[in-house]
């Protein structure tokens, strides 16, 4: 299976349909993939706070056309980051992934929202739905940026059958660490491929860690971009991850948190 992770460079002087167009390119120039991931709010930048109710769009919106579209001529499977989505009166981060058909196959709206009551927290609605989706060669779980903190969550996507995760970000450059001893985590506790997608330069005042990087089931790191924007293309086996918790099966050995058969 081949991805490719494009970290976005988020310039706050490129308008956002210029950027969207971009981005597009981007993706199409990446046919011959079988997975083509985005970062987390590409179009305008993850901390641009006061921009998400100007650009919050539909969920059927600009965004989700030009990338429906891209994923179409590309014949790929797209995970296209998030997006600020407005809906029932509320915001959300919602991430989309399409077909290659050009397709909607999922929707996730991030359920953990970062900002300790302002930003993000405040402004936009949690989602409560984890969500999977089942591509040709493996399962995928999906998250964004802060659910990385909350290992519950892949528990649940792996009970889900994830047999990797995807996890688009607007990581900080200042907390770069933690974002590669995160991603690292998630893959060995869960025994899943980790592709952490993040976005690159510096949008609200906020530097970026780019750094997005591909982790294998046994916690190794494939591949790892640097601070700008960049393309990494990994070959993923995934038959490893059946094999990986099959010779090291620590999953079976789960004690809390597992549902128990009921008493006869």
């Amino acid at each position: 299976m081949r991805a490719s992770l494009i970290q976005i460079a988020v310039d706050p002087d490129e308008p956002v349909d210029s950027r969207r167009a971009r981005v597009a390119a981007l993706v199409r120039a990446e046919r011959g993939a079988d997975l083509v991931v985005l970062p987390e709010l590409w179009p305008m930048g993850a901390f641009a706070y006061e921009s998400f109710a100007a650009e919050s769009e539909p969920l059927d919106g600009p965004t989700h056309q030009a990338m429906a579209a891209a994923a179409r001529d590309a014949g790929v499977w797209l995970h296209a980051g998030s997006v600020v989505e407005a809906a029932g009166g509320a915001l959300y981060n919602t991430s989309l992934v399409f077909t290659p058909r050009g397709t909607l196959a999922a929707s996730y709206r991030k359920i953990h929202r970062f900002g300790f009551d302002k930003g993000e927290a405040v402004m936009m609605a949690a989602g409560e739905e984890p969500v999977t989706v089942a591509l040709p060669e493996l399962t995928v779980g999906v998250a964004t940026c802060y659910d990385l903190r909350f290992p519950e969550l892949f528990r649940g996507l792996v009970d889900a059958g994830a047999q990797a995760f995807v996890v688009p970000a607007g990581w900080p450059a200042r907390r770069r660490a933690h974002w590669t001893l995160l991603a690292r985590a998630r893959a060995v506790e869960n025994q899943a491929y980790m592709l952490a997608c993040g976005t690159a330069g510096t949008h609200a005042g906020v530097e970026q860690a780019g750094h997005s990087l591909v982790v294998d089931p046994w916690g190794e790191v494939l591949a790892e971009a640097g601070p700008d924007e960049e393309i990494l293309r990994v070959t993923l086996d995934p038959a490893k991850v059946t094999t990986t918790r099959e010779q090291f099966p620590a999953l079976k050995d789960r004690v809390l948190g597992v549902a128990k058969p009921p008493r006869p």
